[in-house]
């Protein structure tokens, strides 16, 4: 099982704050698991529509959509930062 955790208006349109899932084995990567997100139904897909603003973190560092998510405790999806 994987530990997800969404922040802002990841966690607004994805409707949790957080979820364990199991991932198949397909899934290897950052964009990978994006994109099975996005086929788990309708809140995810809004949620992840444009893959490439979402930023990730892997056990609390950020890393690169081809960043492989072996081994992940927890991974957290992020909305684009905005300055301030």
């Amino acid at each position: 099982m994987t530990r997800l955790v969404y922040f802002a208006w990841v966690r607004e349109r994805i409707g949790k704050g957080e979820e364990e899932i199991e991932l198949p084995s397909s899934v290897v990567n950052v964009a990978d698991l994006l994109n099975h997100l996005k086929g788990l139904g309708e809140e995810y897909e809004m949620a992840l529509q444009y893959p490439d603003v979402i930023r990730v973190a892997i056990d609390q560092e950020h890393v690169e959509h081809d960043e492989p998510i072996a081994g992940a405790k927890e991974i957290g999806i992020f909305p684009p930062m905005t300055g301030g």
